[in-house]
């Protein structure tokens, strides 16, 4: 082995979702609510060399199976990722991620005076694609429009 080479333990079962754009691993995270508070074991690699794009993140999951859902959410922050459900060390399914019709939770509406920016109400931001070409989002709440374009690297939190 080479000494610049990485090395990462295989998962006996679980997530590995690959591909991820450079930097955006920790984004990915939060995104689905993954913090190490549950104590399962998560393995996150940041801009790790790519021969396809330079470089890429890398998570993987022990113990926790994404659903169809949970995969999807990432095609604003990743949308070249992979996610791999790994069983008894072996690849079981592979799938790609595809925007959906709507996205809860990952992105704050823009808005300062939506009710889900509110301190008042515990209301989660719920955004509806309008746009797939361009990447523009309603949100449900309030009807402003937001161009997400490039808003994978903006730092908009979780709620």
């Amino acid at each position: 082995m080479r000494e610049s080479e990485l090395i990462v333990r295989r998962i006996s079962e679980g997530t590995v979702i690959d591909h991820i754009d450079e930097g955006m691993g920790l984004r990915v995270l939060g995104a689905l609510g993954i913090d190490g508070g549950d104590g399962g074991l998560t393995t996150v690699a940041l801009n790790v060399p790519s021969g396809k794009f330079k470089k890429k993140d890398i998570i993987k999951i022990e113990d926790r199976f994404l659903a169809d859902d949970d995969t999807n959410k990432l095609a604003v922050i990743a949308p070249r990722a992979t996610v791999n459900i790994i069983r008894n060390y072996k690849l079981a399914e592979k799938r790609r991620v595809s925007l959906p019709n709507e996205i809860e939770r990952i992105f704050r509406c823009s808005n300062p005076d939506c009710i889900t920016n509110s301190g008042r109400e515990h209301i989660e931001s719920v955004m509806d694609v309008i746009d797939r070409e361009v990447l523009a989002l309603k949100c449900r709440y309030c009807g402003r429009i937001l161009d997400v374009s490039g808003i994978g690297r903006a730092p908009a939190a979780a709620g």
